[in-house]
This record gives structure tokens, sequence and C-alpha cells, in this order.
């Protein structure tokens, strides 16, 4: 999740000098950060995957007054695997948010509670990547149970992980909850990094960071042996410096999987995403903006925006303007609490319950929240209220939660994305991803300004961001979405959007 996050000014806010640091240790980055992807063909030690963890330590870790801070761990086992050879990502380093469970590191979701969690099995995302000769090189720091404890949660911090901050201005959130995952492609860390989304986790991180993020259509990708909220919503997906790459690795994790039934037709549905990206596909595309979301953000994203408009009109497309919201809009976001609240109790006591007890003691959401109690480490910046909400829900079978998810699915997807693309005879929509990173100071006005992310999470649709510009020095995004299974056309169409415009600048670069 990301929408529920705070970032509090006494937690996050670094002095100018801090700020002035990290931006200064980055400035080289250009060539690394914003140009193509390492040479990946290289093994057997994949020399790429030496040099990340090279710049891991150097990069993330090296100024720990100004450190990014983005890598929680690195794999023990990350130099000495041999990459499967000929596979289609061979040798390519990548980092896996810490709810992605893996064979040979712990999985956290940055909780204490989890510090032991090492059941020594990949989930099968994880087992695709190794499968296609990919190195996981680590696991990337997140907001602390993707957000979900509290509606005062920190974006980007952990009690495992600390916090993570923005690259761009350490003063500024990373926003979350895949906020290591960001921020390690943003400063070139790895070319390629693995999120999760249940609502704004992959796509706000990434618009805020200045790379691709793309959430999936939920049941595209297997979210076995994941960390999670919602079964309704979660999914996993690619953030990276091109769509190109995150095509490239969402052709390799995406397919069926026995043990998640919302993959039955993954396998049918799956594409060559990479070979099926068109840099000419908004030629003659009609393209819906949805206006009525406009209001909400910040000036200068809304000139921003404004911009990436005109380059698609002369990249070919045809621009409608979408000015009315769907019907029940306003009612989404209640309907989508009472659902990731009930789902969470139901679906994270069954993965509790999955975990080795002589590792994990606690094995029930109740358990969770006693431990947090206990724990000052755990509560020294905020609660738990969320937790304690999801502990009172009556199960998958109280009419509450039945109602608010037919309510939620019908609103966002058939009489939301659906309709509006019929009625406007459209074949994507469009809106700015976020604005700029907020800094979250209640005493500035500098708060976050408007999301595009809530109606493709809860149909479960799929949404990608890309960089379209900057908001006063800030990187901000936009978000193509479309209908379900949908994906290879929201990737083409980015990448058309992508190759047309250039936008994205690493950190440290120039910025006009």
């Amino acid at each position: 999740m990301a929408n529920l996050s705070r970032l509090p000014r006494p937690h996050d806010r670094l002095k100018g000098a801090v700020r002035a640091g990290l931006i200064a240790a980055l400035a080289g980055l250009g060539a690394c950060a914003g140009g193509p992807s390492p040479d990946v063909s290289a093994g057997p030690g994949s020399p790429a995957a030496a040099a990340a963890v090279e710049r891991i330590a150097r990069l993330d870790r090296g100024m720990p007054d100004v450190a990014a801070n983005s890598v929680l761990l690195v794999s023990p086992t990350a130099l000495a695997v041999a990459p499967a050879a000929g596979g289609p990502l061979a040798g390519m380093p990548i980092l896996l948010k810490d709810n992605i469970e893996t064979a040979d590191m712990p999985t956290t979701a940055g909780s204490l509670a989890l510090s032991h969690n090492a059941p020594g099995r990949d989930a099968p995302l994880a087992a695709r990547l190794r499968a296609a000769g990919a190195i996981i090189i680590g696991k990337a720091n997140l907001s602390e149970w993707a957000n979900i404890r509290s509606s005062e949660s920190i974006s980007g911090w952990s009690a495992v992980g600390g916090q993570t901050r923005n690259p761009y201005d350490p003063e500024r959130t990373p926003c979350g909850s895949s906020s290591g995952s960001a921020v390690a492609v943003a400063i070139g860390l790895v070319p390629v990094a693995i999120g999760t989304e249940t609502d704004g986790s992959i796509t706000c991180p990434a618009s805020v960071t200045g790379v691709v993020g793309f959430k999936p259509t939920v049941g595209l990708v297997s979210r076995t042996h994941i960390v999670p909220i919602s079964h309704s919503q979660d999914t996993a997906g690619p953030m990276a410096t091109t769509v190109e790459d995150a095509a490239r690795v969402l052709t390799v994790i995406a397919g069926s999987d026995p043990m998640d039934p919302a993959t039955a037709e993954a396998d049918a549905r799956k594409v060559d995403y990479a070979a099926a990206l068109d840099a000419d596909s908004l030629r003659g595309a009609r393209i819906g903006v949805m206006r009525f979301l406009l209001p909400n953000y910040s000036e200068e994203t809304r000139a921003a925006f404004e911009t990436a408009l005109r380059a698609m009109r002369d990249a070919g497309a045809e621009i409608v303007d979408i000015t009315e919201a769907p019907a029940d809009f306003r009612r989404i976001g209640g309907w989508e609490l009472t659902v990731l609240l009930t789902e969470l109790k139901h679906d994270l006591n069954l993965y509790l319950a999955s975990t080795n007890p002589a590792q994990v003691r606690t094995r029930t959401l109740a358990d969770v929240i006693a431990f947090n109690a206990a724990e000052p480490r755990e509560t020294v910046l905020f609660g738990q209220d969320l937790f304690e909400r999801a502990e009172a829900t009556g199960g998958l079978d109280d009419p509450e939660y039945v109602e608010a998810r037919t309510n939620s699915l019908r609103a966002a997807g058939p009489e939301g994305i659906d309709r509006m693309m019929a009625e406007h005879q459209v074949v994507a929509l469009v809106a700015p991803t976020t604005s700029r990173a907020w800094t979250n100071d209640r005493e500035d006005e500098d708060d976050m300004q408007g999301s595009a992310s809530r109606l493709a999470a809860v149909a479960g649709y799929p949404h990608l961001t890309v960089p379209m510009g900057f908001d006063r020095g800030m990187p901000v995004g936009i978000s193509f979405i479309a209908g379900k299974w949908e994906d290879a056309k929201v990737l083409s169409l980015g990448h058309a959007f992508e190759q047309r415009t250039l936008a994205r600048r690493p950190p440290g670069a120039t910025v006009h």
C-alpha cells in the first residue's frame, strides 16, 4: 500500500548539508543510473552481479550520514552462484523487496517479529528469476508490513532496515511500500528490482524516484510465499529504469502457479512482453485522460502532465478528455479498506502458519500485535491501529466484507475502468501517478497531492508509471491503465511515450 503512509517531520527531515552530500555523492551516477542496463551476458560468477554488490557497499551503505539505505541485506550466495546458461536474464543482478521469500535469505517484511524467518524456500517468482539466469543479490528495504500496520506509518521505514531516503531529496519521502526497490533502481544499484503492490506500492515509489514501475493484472504473477495483505489486490511487479527491462522481467515472472488459484489463467494469458513493445503504438491510439482526478495534483505536476499529453499528440495519439468520475468513485476507498483489513487478518494468519515455529513465534496477527506492544523498537515512531482494526474483523463470511468486495470490484472494474474505456472508445486511461515527493511536515502545505492508483488496484487491472517530467526538481510519472489482462498493451503504450520523451534524469543530473 502507499496511500495510508505518513512521514512526520521529526523522523525524516534531514539538514541541508546532508541533502547536499547525498546529491553530490549521486551526481556521478548518470551513466549507471540513467543509461542502458549493464552487460548481463557475462558469467560464471556474473561480473554484473559483482559490480552491483560493490555499488551497494559504496553508494547505498558507504556514507552512513547520507546513505540511501535501500538495501536491507546482500545475499551470501550472490557472488558464488553461476547464472543459468543461456537464460533470458543471464547474469542480471536483481533485488527483491523483503516480503518475497528466497531460500538463501530471511524474509522479514521489515518487522522484528520476522527477523528469523528463514524457511529455506524460494517464492515461485524467485525460482522463475533464477531459472532465467538472474542473480538475486539481496533484499530491498520497505515500509514495514507494506504500510498496513498503521494509518500513521512512515514510507520507507522498517524496524529491521531503518529509513530509506529519496535520492533526489532525502528530506522528502521515497513513498512506499516498495521504497527500497525503487531507490535501488533510481541510483543504479541494479537495473531491475521487484516490488509488490496492494494499492500504489509499486507505482507511487517509482513515480517519486524517477523510475518505471509496473503493477500487473492480479493473477498474472504468483503471490505464493510473499508476505500478504490482500488476496484480492496483492501482486508483485518489476521496477526498472526502462519499460523494456520491466517487460523482459515480467515475461519471466508471469505464469500460473497451482498454489495460487488467482493465477489459473496466467499461462494462457502471458506473452513475450518485450517482443510486444512497439515504439509507434501511440500512433492512432485514442487515449482517455482522467480529468476528474487532476484538481488533486500540484500545479507543477499538472503542467508536466499537459506537456506529456502534447508529446502523445505529436506521436499521433488522439487525446480524449474524461471529465466525470465513475458513479461510486468516492465510495471505493471505504469499501477497499474493509476488504484489505478483513483479508489481512485471514491471509497473514495463513502465511504465519506456513512458517517454521522455531523461527517465527508470532503465529497469528494477534501474536504480532502483542509482539509489537512489547517491543519498543517497533512502536517508537508509530503505532498499529490498522493491525488492531484488522484483528477485530469478522472473516471472509462477514456480510460487511462480502458486500464491500462486491461493491468495490464492481465500481472500480466493470463500472469504472471498463465503462470509461467503452463509453469513450479509448484503448487506455492516463493521469499523473502522483505529484512530487512530499515532506508530510504537518506545519507546511507540502503533503501528498493526487494519486491514480486506486481504480486499477481495486479492480486488479494493469497500471504502469513512466517518468514524465519534474515538479520543483522532483521526478513525477505518468500512469497508463487499461483492462484486465491488457498488460502488453499498457507496456507498449508506456514504451512509446518513454521513447518519445526520454524524460528520465538520474539523481544528481541537472533538471530544467
